[in-house]
């Protein structure tokens, strides 16, 4: 039977002068559920939610419509506890590091592994390299130029002094001894990347102290600048939450909002600070919000799921339950109002986090007014979902 009929036999078998007939024998009505009654509805009044499907002005149902049709009063509450948020820990910024050659070389021998503790200054690895001897030779060099540089610019001063000598010759010495200060001080620059040592071998050294995270080189393997870091390092103690929020959320968290955190995975409640959000919204249409946590974190490590609460201020606003806020086009926000004379009005509305089946309604509606919280996809459908 096609939904058409179907819905025409549920109106001449059970609408009788705008009310539904009581007989049992037609109880199929409530073996096919909602839908049904949803067909019906629209079969029946067709005209009046055509009409706020189009998003056309007010409109008035009949009364055998209206049975389906709750509302509530829109009310406050005080608002302190948010909802729950997924979130994941992560290192800050400065607490990782990535450590890789500054030349191309040989790595001879290792210091670490994967879990070892370091300090800031430990070794990690030990590399031969010709380009790192060069290095070396480049500012002995630049040291010798720079002695002969000097001399020559004694001499030509004591030849001046003594009537014999020629001041240009004096300023050409003395331009020579800036061009090899120029030439040591760059040499030394370009031989600090592989740090103190002689010959062709150097050290890497931890330039923070933490955990090794993983190594990627082995002995006897060779290594080259741009590539994969042979060392990566982290310091457990320096980490925060990342939590993502819905777009529309953003401008109710600020730096210093207070959260409450629980890690599953390690059985750990911590208290959390926001210490501010990300600038760049993901494609699931989600913005970062970076905590900074409270308390022994020992048992904590990255990557582990984390559950987010936030704490907002507890101010009364107003709320509704979920169930009367639609979504309309994507992104929209709608609800119902009706109004004394038995109209309903579509109202644009903007909504808070949802908390325990009801959402706060920051924008759009006043205080006491009368809104569907039943039966509000039947008012239009062309709403996608509820929240």
């Amino acid at each position: 039977m096609s939904a058409s009929a179907l819905a025409k036999g549920y109106c001449s078998h059970f609408l009788v002068d705008g009310e539904m007939k009581n007989n049992k024998s037609y109880a199929w009505p409530h073996y096919f559920g909602v839908s049904v009654m949803m067909i019906g509805l629209t079969a029946c009044s067709g005209p009046e939610l055509s009409q706020t499907a189009a998003g056309s002005g007010p409109l008035q149902l009949s009364a055998a419509s209206l049975q389906y049709i709750r509302t509530e009063a829109a009310g406050g509450y005080q608002s302190a506890t948010g909802p729950l948020l997924p979130g994941r820990l992560a290192f800050r910024a400065q607490a990782v590091a990535s450590v890789d050659t500054p030349v191309e070389a040989r790595i001879v021998a290792l210091s670490v592994q994967p879990g070892d503790v370091v300090r800031a200054g430990d070794p990690l690895l030990t590399l031969q390299s010709a380009e790192a001897a060069a290095l070396r030779a480049a500012v002995a060099q630049a040291e010798t130029q720079l002695a002969a540089a000097q001399d020559s610019l004694r001499r030509q001063t004591e030849l001046l002094r003594l009537g014999v000598g020629l001041e240009v010759e004096k300023f050409s010495a003395g331009l020579a001894v800036r061009e090899a200060q120029a030439e040591l001080e760059r040499a030394r620059l370009a031989a600090g990347l592989i740090g103190a040592g002689e010959g062709d071998r150097f050290v890497l050294r931890a330039p923070i102290g933490g955990t090794v995270l993983a190594s990627h080189g082995s002995v006897g393997a060779m290594a080259a600048p741009g590539g994969e870091p042979l060392i990566e390092l982290g310091d457990p103690s320096q980490l925060w939450v990342v939590a993502d929020i819905p777009e529309h959320e953003a401008a109710t968290v600020v730096p210093g909002l207070s959260a409450s955190i629980r890690v599953p995975g390690a059985d750990v409640s911590l208290a959390a600070t926001v210490a501010g959000a990300g600038q760049r919204v993901n494609e699931l249409r989600r913005l970062p919000v970076y905590l900074t946590l409270q308390g022994d974190t020992s048992a904590l490590l990255p990557g582990m799921l984390a559950e987010v609460r936030l704490q907002q201020p507890a101010t009364a606003v107003l709320n509704l339950p979920v169930s009367a806020v639609l979504i309309k086009d994507g992104s929209q926000r709608l609800v119902y109002v009706q109004h004394q004379d038995g109209h309903f009005e579509a109202r644009p509305v903007r909504t808070g986090l949802s908390r325990d089946g009801r959402v706060p309604v920051l924008a759009g509606l006043q205080a006491g007014e009368q809104v569907v919280v039943t039966g509000a996809l039947l008012l239009d459908s062309e709403a996608e979902q509820l929240l």
